[in-house]
């Protein structure tokens, strides 16, 4: 099994929104209302919101694929307005990283993460930051095997009217 990366782009819209939507959903389904879940995949996973952000070339924007099919996405840009502190270094910021369940450990997340960190240190980033779920001990042993660490900073990240808390972990290169 190959396992390609390859830079998602504007025509591929509806298959982004559609994993986008079914991974977050996979996710944290669970954890809040099934209306609080409905409303934020509306709100941050419709097509018009993702061809905004593809639009930015900024923005970067990855999938994994096997035989050419969309079986994970990474998001990740440098960007600072989540946490402020990171402007005394050149950061990136991991905002999304997600595989269809049906993939999970067949190393899908591990190729995108690597190609992440393979761009992190050919652009000379200091430090990589990401937020996770503080309930979600999967995706922080995950990052922790990848040298990650707690930075002992939160932020609220409410699906809807369900309160929630992420973790700010970083790893710094």
């Amino acid at each position: 099994m190959e396992i390609t990366i390859r830079r998602i782009m504007l025509a591929d819209v509806a298959v982004l929104s559609a994993i986008a939507q079914q991974t977050f959903y996979d996710t944290f389904t669970g954890t809040c209302s099934e209306a609080d879940m409905q409303g934020f995949l509306e709100q941050y996973y419709n097509e018009g919101q993702i061809t905004k952000e593809l639009s930015n070339e900024n923005d970067l924007y990855f999938f994994a694929e096997i035989d050419s099919k969309p079986v994970g996405y990474i998001r990740f840009m440098e960007d600072y307005s989540n946490l402020p502190l990171m402007k005394q270094w050149k950061a990136l910021e991991l905002k999304r990283i997600y595989v269809l369940k049906e993939f999970h450990g067949m190393g899908i997340a591990q190729n995108l993460m690597d190609f992440m960190l393979d761009f992190a240190l050919k652009e000379k980033y200091q430090v990589i930051w990401l937020g996770v779920w503080e309930h979600n001990l999967r995706a922080q042993k995950f990052y922790e095997k990848y040298g990650f660490v707690n930075s002992g900073h939160t932020h609220d990240f409410p699906i809807g009217n369900t309160p929630q808390t992420d973790f700010w972990f970083w790893k710094f290169l």
